[in-house]
This record gives structure tokens, C-alpha cells and sequence, in this order.
């Protein structure tokens, strides 16, 4: 994504070193080869393509292998959706568009990862049926759900116009306990103008997110860039998003919501966001480090009650909250960078943070 490299870099600033944080591998899969176009698939926009694609995965021999996607416009049915299967790469061209066919449900996806392992899913656009949506309840309309998986990568995908959020990653019930996600990595993803959330994480584990955007989320609740939010029963642990940018968002830049353990939000660019550019509640153990900060709404960092071992390190902050006027008529920045509520513990805002204003 050569834009967002250069805006990357318009926009950088000197940081000190830190850790380095590598990207996992795609596990090895097996070597057959499929074109969904051989499986009637037809491209054109018109025709109903969900039953071609899920015939192409399913052909697949036991070791997996790829599916690939030529260049075109497919209508899946998210009601239906296009069930992955374990050991698999989904391979879309750049010309690729998954467009979701319009409906009413309430919980409907057009790519589901459902209990699955070594599953890669790159290139391409996802465009969900937001504006066309034919009913008015449900926020769970996504353009891709990750549940119960492991291993799963997902690079170079651009996600928009979902009913729900572009990306979900979470767990689900098997037999009688929660089962999370573990290892997923998500890589040079973009989620525009999706309704609740660019991306979720909920009920996982060792969760990466690299070099993505997640921009001009809002529609309903919570409306953030990305929500790390697990479900009561379990919690999301390990979890890096490094050198992302969330900006637009109508709630929060990034949330760290009840459950959460271990985060890390290293070297983003967090801004415009209507809600505070980093929100947490009854997060523990976390790290909010090298990142730029500015013009949200309702403030920079907000800890809230609950939250115990955070540290706010080396980060830029810059126009933060309410702004106001000065007697001469000229514009005066907002400057509530890091609030820190009651019933907190543990909390450090380290002195080489740098304030702008």
C-alpha cells in the first residue's frame, strides 16, 4: 500500500529503540492449486458466486493448498457465507471484490474461519451491504470472523462498508468450555467505513496486528478502530498492534475493554478519533509506547477504573480533548493528554512523553 507508507512516513518521528516484534510465518500447506473460476464462478457483479467458491475450498485434497481468486466482482451471500477450511490459502487478486450480497440478518459473514488451523486469506476487498442493508437490528455483519482458530494470517485485504465490523476475532463454545484464538496475525489490512468496529478482538490469544489502518468507523456502539473486548467467560491476552493507524473513528482510536492482559500499542498514529485516542477499563498489565496522539476528541489516553499495571511511555501527544478560544480570538488546543480515574493501580506516565502544546 504505497500511500499509507508515504502518509507512515510524513508522519514519523524519532523513537528510541524498542524491541523488535517479528511477524509469524505462514505455516506450510499442501501444493494443489484451484480456480474458482473453473468451479463457476462468474465475476460479474450479478450472479449469486458462493456456492462456486465454497465448492472450490471443498475440493481441496486433505493437506489443503490454495484457492485462487482472478480479478473481478464475486456476490457472496454472507447469510451463507464462505466457510474456510483448515490448511488453506485464499489467494485474491488485487482486481478482487467480495461484494456481500444485501440482507437482513442479524449475524451474517462473508468469510467465516470457524474452528479452523493454517489458514492464510490475502489481497483483494471485502465490501459489505451497510447502505443496503435490509433490516435495522444486529451489529454483527462482518467481513470476516475468526472463531476458535489457530494460525490464521491475514494480509493485504481491504475491509469496508460492513454492516458490522471489517474483522472479528474471537472464540466459541466446544463442549461445554470457551475455546479462544490463538496465533493471528493481521498485516497491511485496511477497515473503512465499517459500522461498529474496524476490527475486534475478543476471546484470544498471541493476537499480531502490523502496519494496518482502521479509519472512519461509526454507526453504532462502540464504534471504535480497534476494540479489544472479550466476552465474559474468557479473556484476550498477548496482543500487539504496532505501527498501525487508527484515525476517524467515531468512538474510541483503540479500546481496551474489561478482560484484557498483556497489550501492547506501540508506534501508531492515533488521531481524529471522536472518542479518546486509547480508552481502558479493567485492563491489566499493558503498554501504551512510541506512539503519536493527538487531535481526539475527548482526550489522549482515559484510564478508567479497573485498570492495573499500565505504563505510558515516550509517546507525542498533541490537541487532545476539549479545545477553546483565547481572549485575542486565536484557537486553543486541548490539552486533557492522560486522565486517570479512580480505582486504578499501577499506573505509570513515564516523564520522556512529549506534549506539543
Amino acid at each position: 500500500m504505497p500511500d499509507l507508507q508515504r502518509r507512515r512516513i510524513a508522519a514519523s518521528f524519532v523513537l528510541l529503540p524498542a524491541a523488535p516484534i517479528v511477524s509469524r510465518a505462514a505455516s506450510p500447506i499442501g501444493s494443489a492449486i484451484v480456480d474458482v473460476r473453473r468451479f463457476g464462478a462468474r465475476g460479474n457483479g450479478v450472479d449469486n458466486d458462493t456456492r462456486a467458491f465454497q465448492a472450490a475450498i471443498d475440493s481441496l485434497p486433505q493437506p489443503g493448498g490454495t484457492v485462487r481468486v482472478p480479478p473481478g466482482d464475486y456476490l457472496i451471500d454472507p447469510v451463507v457465507g464462505m466457510q474456510l477450511r483448515s490448511r488453506m490459502h485464499l489467494a485474491m487478486s488485487p482486481g478482487t471484490r467480495l461484494l456481500a450480497r444485501p440482507n437482513a440478518a442479524e449475524r451474517a459473514y462473508v468469510l467465516n474461519a470457524h474452528r479452523v488451523s493454517d489458514v492464510t486469506i490475502s489481497g483483494g476487498r471485502v465490501i459489505g451491504e451497510r447502505s443496503k442493508h435490509k433490516g435495522t437490528t444486529g451489529e454483527w455483519g462482518h467481513g470476516l470472523m475468526i472463531r476458535a482458530s489457530e494460525r490464521v494470517t491475514v494480509r493485504d485485504v481491504h475491509f469496508s462498508h460492513c454492516w458490522g465490523d471489517g474483522i472479528s476475532i474471537g472464540g466459541a463454545k466446544v463442549a461445554g468450555r470457551f475455546v479462544p484464538s490463538r496465533d493471528v496475525t493481521i498485516e497491511r489490512v485496511v477497515c473503512a467505513d465499517n459500522r461498529r468496529q474496524g476490527l475486534t478482538i475478543g476471546r484470544s490469544r498471541r493476537v499480531r496486528v502490523y502496519d494496518s489502518e482502521f479509519i472512519d468507523t461509526g454507526g453504532t456502539l462502540p464504534g471504535a478502530g480497534i476494540d479489544v473486548e472479550p466476552d465474559e467467560g474468557d479473556i484476550a491476552d498477548d496482543i500487539v498492534i504496532a505501527r498501525c493507524t487508527m484515525r476517524g473513528n467515531r468512538g474510541a482510536g483503540i479500546q481496551l475493554y474489561k478482560r484484557v492482559s498483556g497489550a501492547t500499542v506501540r508506534e501508531c498514529l492515533i488521531e481524529h478519533n471522536r472518542g479518546a485516542g486509547i480508552f481502558t477499563l479493567a485492563a491489566t498489565d499493558c503498554r501504551i509506547e512510541d506512539n503519536r496522539i493527538r487531535h481526539n476528541a475527548l482526550g489522549g489516553v482515559a484510564v478508567r477504573p479497573g485498570t492495573r499495571g499500565l505504563i505510558v511511555a515516550r509517546n507525542e501527544f498533541a490537541d487532545n480533548g476539549p479545545s477553546g478560544t483565547n481572549a485575542d480570538g486565536k484557537r486553543r488546543p486541548g490539552k486533557r493528554h492522560v486522565t486517570i480515574g479512580e480505582r486504578t493501580d499501577g499506573i505509570r506516565v513515564d516523564a520522556d512523553n512529549r506534549y506539543l502544546d
